[in-house]
């Protein structure tokens, strides 16, 4: 339940984690209460395009940068249609807005959507909190939700609530019907590409490199993906466990023995994981924010990145395994902590990665496996 904020800026509000930690502060957004995961991102800019990623479903946000909200929110860079995110935490919003592409503020869009936020709380602390407990379920209240009750019961509503492990959430965020972005200028490939919670920047950047794009349901079967006759498979980003995802995971299967080139991004990438027997589990408060170091480890260069991910593979980083579908290797790594960020098979071609190369909000250092992608096809094609 939410209610406006419209002249009431000064409203209340408290954040309760489920280890029983609390931060009080001022609503921020719509008022009222929301339940989800507690993670940080540490992106300084691009907040609009982390607010309407499907992959952030069932999250609340704490954005590490202190300021947020000075370029307001425009109509041309949200990832989707709505504001995916269950909360946001921000320490200190702006008070206006200053940006010759805003139409409206980001506690106006917050409002709209009927997103709870909190602000004015030490996201410092918050976030070293997250990093030394991991992530963990929270909640939001303000205005009634909180006048009155006492913390215990907050607490016990917080405890009610589900995990992020053991979630299956991409039928939730993706489209029900299918559709189709056009080729920019000739087309050269057709792909089907299965929607997980995928970012309309995507197919736009397939688009650009003159790629039809049929986007397909979440469970999409393989007589759905070849029945547009593609050139390559796509699997998107998305939203939960992977472990859960059996059906994608049986799909791509499918797509392998054929031998059709194949892309992964983020949940994608997981996806090819387990389809190639390799396990995943979830990390301890994930990566999210656009400055993220990678090593491709086929050309040796070092991308700073653009994340949003809380699991990750289980393959090993010093060997080149056997699976069904020939020898795979891992071919992206993370520089803070050796998370796999990549994989690709050597005897096909199939290839995925960890991250976002899409990176409306930038950096646009990894652009070029789009390219990778299609020279697969080109391949293939000969």
């Amino acid at each position: 339940m939410t209610t406006s904020t419209r002249g009431a800026v000064k409203v209340p509000a408290v954040l309760v984690l489920e280890d029983g930690r609390t931060f009080s502060g001022r609503a921020y957004g719509a008022v009222g209460e929301t339940f989800g995961e507690a993670v940080f991102s540490t992106g300084m800019s691009g907040y609009q395009e982390t607010l309407t990623d499907p992959s952030y479903h069932r999250q609340v946000v704490v954005m590490t940068a202190p300021h947020v909200g000075n370029t307001g929110v425009n109509d041309d860079d949200p990832e989707s249609g709505r504001i995916w995110v269950s909360g946001y935490v921000v320490r200190d919003p702006a008070r206006v807005s200053s940006n010759w592409r805003a139409t409206r503020t980001l506690d106006e869009e917050l409002e709209r959507q009927g997103v709870v936020g909190i602000s004015g709380i030490d996201t410092r602390a918050l976030t070293r909190h997250l990093r030394e407990r991991g992530a963990m379920r929270v909640g939001i209240f303000s205005g009634d939700a909180w006048t009155g009750v006492r913390e215990e019961a907050l607490l016990a509503k917080v405890k009610a609530q589900p995990q992020m492990k053991g979630a299956n959430l991409a039928a939730e965020v993706a489209t029900k019907e299918p559709y189709v972005v056009p080729a920019i200028g000739e087309k050269k490939f057709t792909v089907a590409a299965v929607d997980l919670g995928i970012k309309g920047m995507t197919p736009r950047r397939m688009a650009e490199r003159g790629i039809e794009v049929h986007v397909l349901p979440a469970t999409a079967t393989v007589e759905d993906i070849y029945a547009v006759q593609p050139d390559g498979v796509f699997f998107s980003n998305g939203p939960g466990d992977p472990a859960t995802a059996d059906g994608p995971v049986a799909v791509m299967r499918a797509v392998l023995e054929r031998r059709t080139p194949l892309f992964g991004i983020c949940f994608g990438n997981q996806i090819l994981g387990r389809a190639l027997g390799f396990g995943t589990y979830k990390l301890k408060y994930g990566h999210r924010g656009i400055n993220q170091p990678v090593q491709d480890r086929t050309t040796g260069k070092v991308e700073v990145t653009a994340h949003n991910h809380g699991f990750a593979v289980d393959a090993p980083l010093d060997k080149v395994s056997d699976t069904p579908y020939g020898r795979a290797e891992v071919s992206h790594v993370c520089l803070n902590d050796n998370v796999v960020e990549g994989l690709q098979l050597l005897d096909q071609p199939a290839f995925s990665v960890q991250y976002h190369p899409e990176a409306a909000a930038g950096p646009h250092d990894a652009a070029y496996l789009f390219d990778r992608f299609v020279t697969l096809m080109e391949a293939e094609r000969a």
